[in-house]
C-alpha cells in the first residue's frame, strides 16, 4: 500500500482535533447559560457502518438534556452526532465553526436550535434577529446541499425559585425571537418542532433555575425530535 500523502495525514490530523477545538472555542461569560451536562462540545458517533445515514443536532443546553434519548430512540436508524454550544446568531465565531463543523458529514438531517444565549442586550444588535438568522440557514444549506433541515424554537424561561411562573423579562424576548426565527424557516420551508409550546403548559417540569428542566420535558422533546428527525431517514439502516 503506497504511502498516505502528508496533506492527507494533516487532513486527518485536524479532523482528530476538530471536537477538541469546537470545545476549546465555545465561551459563555453568564453563568446562567452553564453548559448542564458534559459541557460545550461536538459528540461524533461511533461510526461502525458507512452506508448508515447522518444526523446532526445542534443545540444549547437544552440538547444535553434531550440527547441521549434521542440517540436511545433513533436506535439502528442513524448514527447522531451533536454539537452542543454557545453560540447566538451575532457570535463571530458561528459561520466559522458552523463551516468546521459541518465539514465532519455530509449529514442526512440536521436539526438546530440557537435561542437561549441571545437574549441579553447588545449580544444581538436590534433589528438582526431575523436577518442574520436567514444567514445561519443559508450558511447551513450552503455547507450541506444535500442535508434536510428542522427547526426548534427556544423553550421557555422561568422565575428563578419559582419555576410556575414566567420569567416576565426574558421570556417575552424569547417568545419574539422565536416568532422570528419561524418566519424565516416558514420562508425557507424548514419544518418546525415548537419547544416553546410543548413545554409552556408543563410548567411543573421547569427545574427553577430559570432555564433547565426535568427528565419529563426532555423525554417529551426527545419524542419529537426522533419523530421529526426519523421522518426524513429509511425505516431502517441501510
Amino acid at each position: 500500500m503506497p504511502p498516505r500523502s502528508f496533506s492527507a495525514l494533516l487532513l486527518g490530523f485536524a479532523c482528530l482535533l476538530l471536537p477538541h477545538v469546537v470545545n476549546a472555542a465555545a465561551a459563555e461569560t453568564d453563568p446562567r447559560l452553564h453548559a448542564d451536562g458534559k459541557g460545550w462540545r461536538l459528540q461524533k458517533a461511533n461510526r461502525t457502518d458507512p452506508m448508515r445515514p447522518r444526523v446532526l443536532l445542534i443545540g444549547d443546553s437544552i440538547l444535553n438534556g434531550y440527547l441521549k434519548a434521542t440517540i436511545s430512540g433513533l436506535g439502528e436508524r442513524a448514527d447522531v452526532d451533536a454539537w452542543v454550544n454557545p453560540y447566538h446568531q451575532a457570535n463571530a465565531d458561528l459561520e466559522r465553526m458552523v463551516t468546521e463543523v459541518l465539514a465532519q458529514g455530509p449529514y442526512d438531517v440536521i436539526h438546530f436550535n440557537l435561542g437561549l444565549h441571545g437574549w441579553q442586550p447588545g449580544r444581538i444588535p436590534e433589528g438582526q434577529f431575523e436577518p442574520l438568522t436567514e444567514k445561519l440557514v443559508q450558511t447551513l444549506r450552503r455547507q450541506a446541499p444535500q442535508a434536510r433541515l428542522i427547526w426548534a424554537a427556544s423553550t421557555p424561561v422561568t422565575v428563578k425559585g419559582n419555576p410556575l411562573q414566567l420569567d416576565p423579562t426574558i421570556d417575552p424576548i424569547i417568545v419574539a425571537h422565536n416568532q422570528m426565527a419561524a418566519e424565516v424557516m416558514r420562508r425557507n420551508q424548514i419544518p418546525i418542532i415548537d419547544f416553546y409550546g410543548l413545554l409552556v403548559s408543563r410548567l411543573e417540569w421547569a427545574r427553577g433555575d430559570q432555564f433547565h428542566w426535568k427528565a419529563p420535558a426532555y423525554d417529551l422533546l426527545a419524542t419529537h425530535v426522533v419523530n421529526s428527525v426519523g421522518a426524513f431517514l429509511p425505516p431502517r439502516s441501510r
